[in-house]
């Protein structure tokens, strides 16, 4: 069926472009079978239409759904039948709603395959790796019966204080464009035409400049200018577009005073006007509603949000007074048909206008494929800062301390669903010890919570501490979530538990290892014997104390249920693959930093040892091979062919006797005449099979936005331009570094080496 905003009445079009309902209240699962709540009917009644309903499936302590009350993995599509039933048979010309539900880093239902966060597979930088899981998790979406995923990605990380760190790919605008790309490819298939059921539309969030809060505060401004928002910000939304996402998620935040849901210059003149897309706008939740400190009352809000293109809302009470705001001449009809007409684009893109398949069944051999695909993935991403004493030997016996040392909650990250009271698919650093050791030669103790010291403990360290070989510390923080928990009204957590330390709604002041636990890093360190620290967080932490106290050094941003095994692997000689996504500061205070900084004339702190002071850790960092032989890459470049694309040739070569696949960044510095350059930005990505003892060419493919320039257009653009570029992971270019001309000649590009 064709339908079209014309074809309802005014009621039914206010219905179209709300998404009011918190799904686990529209369905009880009661007696074995889905029942439908007063909520819908209330709603569906009230409009003779729903635009879309959030979060039939959703499991987590805001939800207050658990494995004891939530619905059956295998029984989700029943579920949704339901709701769809009661829908379609009470609404103004039958029009099916959209099911909507969160996939952050996998669906947050009950059963879902959960995969290590962002930042996690960010640090295992391999693009074909990250559309290959989103593939798997859309189908495995698709098939309980969801129509649109909330997909977290387009984040910049630029402050380590933020909680919600661990959602971004990286500090790098580049990289997470490349990740963002592979993400939506995988979970829409390619091309902006028809998703078929094996694929799942995705709205891609948050748009935009969440990552630039100020002093890494959740939803405070962004006090930025065009080029800032152009060359960090947007990157990753500009990469979704291409991809034809299907939508966009509008942020809390304002950039330079203006929010996001009421920011026309950016959700209508440049992303659809200047980037020609096409999709759907969604608001954050209750996002239209806070801009009632902006405006005088709610159908003015609504008013404004309509207008900027925010086509969608969610939970908010704003868009319910369109109504009032039609009336009142405060918004047009044309504006409201506009937003219904992209709202069903959208249910025809995914099938519900039309023949629309029926959800397959749960598949458990599906889902454990797709699990098997994230133990890869969390191997992929442990990062060796340190090497030290690794591998440790096969006869060892281990004191292993610590917070994270023996909880599967510490790895999995925010937004994630409960675990099976009974899971055999986890495993922490001590089960996985213990499987590869066996009990006796493990001694476990926590030693500390995460910011807090443990009362008495002192005595079980001890114990734990005599006569073994080598000590594991394993520290770091949690987005543990608990069922006792306070949350906001959009599902932030605002009652954490004191060792919750991520997250939305955790943001710290302070990004140092706590104390506790470097006592317990110290402890170890005194008994004499081999330490290795073990630092599973979902943000930038300082380790210079850590780096000071032990031996080697892994960092594991939140690998996701089966972390532990991947640590334990690289602990016993498996190589560490993973590069660091983001700027590990070297001291608290000098928030923020990237390795992508401006070059300065500032000699910076006085009171921090340099090369700390700034950028820490070198910015996305090398991999350290643990027990392997090296591998190393040279690009050669004596003149490109003029075009819209060239491609710089790189080989790399495996001196190791196994076979190893390689992910190798392209750096740059761009020298644009008039505008001070960034350090060094990540241009291009590869990520190559290469066999033990060979060599393998290949090449980075540059175009307009890896040489252009971002400019007050807000989109890459050809101006004159040289470009520095090298693969040593070195911030500044080296002597024998590739310059590229770019010019624009006649209106061609030409790249010239």
């Amino acid at each position: 069926m064709t339908v079209s905003a014309s074809d309802l009445d005014v009621r039914a079009r206010i219905g179209q472009v709300n998404q009011r309902l918190k799904g686990w209240e529209a369905v009880r699962w009661v007696d074995g079978r889905p029942r439908i709540t007063d909520v819908l009917r209330a709603e569906v009644d009230r409009w003779g239409a729903v635009g879309a309903v959030y979060g039939v499936l959703r499991a987590d302590p805001w939800s207050g759904v658990h494995w004891g009350n939530g619905i059956p993995p295998e029984r989700s599509a029943e579920a949704y039948a339901a709701v769809q039933e009661y829908v379609v048979a009470h609404s103004d010309g039958g029009v099916p709603t959209l099911f909507v539900e969160e996939v952050p880093h996998g669906l947050q239902a009950l059963g879902a395959t959960t995969l290590p966060v962002n930042l996690a597979l960010g640090a295992a930088m391999d693009a074909d790796l990250v559309e290959e899981l989103a593939a798997a998790v859309a189908a495995e979406v698709r098939a309980r019966g969801t129509h649109v995923a909330l997909v977290s990605g387009l984040d910049v990380l630029r402050d380590a204080r933020w909680g919600r760190a661990e959602e971004c790919w990286s500090e790098d605008a580049a990289l997470a464009a490349i990740m963002v790309r592979a993400t939506v490819r995988g979970m829409q298939g390619a091309g902006g035409g028809p998703i078929d059921d094996r694929h799942v539309a995705v709205v891609a969030k948050h748009l935009a400049g969440q990552g630039a809060g100020i002093g890494g505060r959740n939803g405070s401004g962004a006090p930025i200018g065009r080029r800032e928002l152009a060359e960090v910000h947007l990157p990753p939304a500009f990469a979704a577009a291409e991809e034809h996402v299907a939508g966009f998620m509008a942020a809390y935040n304002d950039v330079d005073g203006v929010p996001c849901c009421g920011n026309r210059d950016l959700l209508t003149t440049t992303i659809r006007d200047g980037w020609g897309w096409d999709g759907i706008v969604m608001a954050d939740g209750t996002a239209i509603d806070r801009l009632r400190d902006t405006t005088p009352d709610p159908a003015t809000a609504a008013a404004v949000a309509l207008r900027a293109g925010v086509d969608l809302s969610l939970w908010d009470d704003a868009y319910t007074h369109l109504d009032e705001a039609l009336e009142r001449g405060l918004v047009a009809l044309a504006d409201l048909d506009r937003a219904v007409d992209r709202v069903l684009a959208l249910k025809e893109r995914v099938g519900l206008l039309g023949a629309h398949p029926v959800p397959v069944s749960h598949d458990s051999a599906r889902e454990r494929a797709t699990a098997t695909l994230a133990e890869h993935a969390a191997r992929r991403s442990v990062v060796a800062v340190d090497t030290g004493v690794l591998p440790l030997a096969s006869d060892v016996t281990v004191a292993l301390l610590g917070p994270n040392a023996d909880d599967v909650d510490a790895l999995l990250g925010d937004y994630s669903p409960p675990r099976r009271p009974v899971d055999p698919g986890t495993s922490t650093v001590r089960s996985a010890l213990e499987a590869r050791l066996g009990p006796g030669r493990v001694r476990h103790t926590a030693g500390s919570r995460l910011r807090h010291p443990l009362p008495d403990a002192a005595d079980a360290v001890a114990a734990a501490l005599a006569g073994v070989d080598a000590v594991v510390v394993v520290l770091g923080g949690s987005s543990r979530r608990t069922y006792d928990d306070g949350f906001e009204d959009n599902g932030a957590v605002s009652g954490p538990d004191p060792d919750t330390t991520n997250g939305e709604g955790v943001d710290l002041a302070s990004v140092a290892v706590p104390d506790p636990q470097l006592a317990l890093l110290r402890r170890a360190r005194d008994a004499g014997r081999p330490v290795v620290a073990v630092v599973v967080d979902g943000r930038p932490r300082v380790l210079t104390e850590v780096r000071a106290l032990a031996d080697a050094v892994l960092v594991v941003p939140f690998p996701g249920p089966t972390g532990g095994t991947a640590i334990v692997d690289v602990l016993f000689g498996a190589a560490a693959e993973g590069r660091l996504p983001a700027t590990w500061p070297g001291a608290d205070g000098v928030q923020p930093a990237a390795h992508d900084e401006r070059l300065e004339t500032a000699r910076g702190y006085v009171d921090v040892a340099a090369p700390n002071a700034v950028t820490g850790l070198p910015g996305p960092g090398r991999a350290v091979e643990v027990g392997l032989g090296a591998v190393t890459h040279v690009i050669t470049v004596s003149r490109l062919q003029a075009g819209d694309r060239v491609t710089v040739p790189v080989t790399v070569t495996n001196t190791s006797d196994v076979p190893r696949r390689v992910s190798v960044p392209l750096w740059g510095r761009r020298r644009e005449p008039g505008v001070r350059p960034r350090r060094r930005v990540v241009l291009a990505l590869v990520t190559l099979d290469v066999p033990a003892g060979r060599a393998v060419t290949a090449g980075f493919p540059l175009g307009r936005a890896a040489l252009g320039t971002w400019g007050d257009d807000l989109r890459p653009t050809v101006r004159p331009l040289e470009v520095d570029c090298w693969t040593d992971d070195v911030l500044d270019p080296p002597p024998d570094a590739v310059r590229l001309r770019v010019t624009d000649e006649d209106g061609a590009v030409a790249w010239v080496g």
